[in-house]
């Protein structure tokens, strides 16, 4: 994650983070976040593009520069991983530890530069139904253990980009499937 490992500039930010973002609580050991949004979009189609990384995640945010190189496993031990084609490598970023089709995912793993520290974090995407076309995710994110520059230090910027991620989503998942749009032009 070239942008946010850079400790003079830790996640730099693009975009502001969702009106209904959090941090919990912290510490110099522990981050607690929740983040929360309204997607215009079915359930079914806010999981589809949960699922899909690629679709949302912030390219900034990614080591190789290119959201392309991310994928999820979509199964319990899988990763949420990114290939590195130009070192012939890959990055481990998250792993699943519960997923139930269509409404949460739960991931562990120590994100950006979290990683280069002795922590655990566990990350989980609750998505409940608004009506038929309206979905709220719910976006929770724990980190504890030992940060060299303390938790409480970077929790405000870990938030920042999470919001970004939460708003790269949002944008992903309210595009219309494209076979929903063919069948529209008939």
């Amino acid at each position: 994650m070239r942008s946010i490992i850079l400790p003079a500039g830790l996640f730099a930010l693009a975009m502001a983070a969702p009106a209904d973002a959090d941090v919990v609580s912290s510490s110099p050991t522990t981050i607690d976040i929740h983040d929360s949004m309204t997607i215009d979009a079915p359930i079914k189609q806010v999981w589809e593009t949960l699922r899909a990384p690629q679709r949302w995640w912030s390219k900034e945010h990614t080591y190789s520069d290119n959201a392309a190189n991310l994928y999820l496993d979509s199964q319990a031990t899988g990763c949420f991983c990114e290939r590195l084609p130009d070192h012939k490598g890959s990055v481990e970023h998250a792993r699943i530890i519960y997923i139930e089709a269509p409404r949460m995912i739960r991931l562990t793993g120590a994100l950006g530069p979290l990683q280069a520290e002795a922590v655990v974090g566990t990350m989980t995407f609750k998505l409940d139904p608004e009506g038929s076309n309206a979905t709220k995710v719910t976006l929770d994110y724990v980190v504890s253990g030992y940060v060299r520059i303390g938790a409480d230090k970077i929790a405000p910027k870990v938030d920042e980009v999470l919001g970004i991620q939460l708003a790269g989503l949002k944008k992903a998942a309210e595009v219309p499937p494209l076979a929903d749009v063919v069948e529209k032009d008939k």
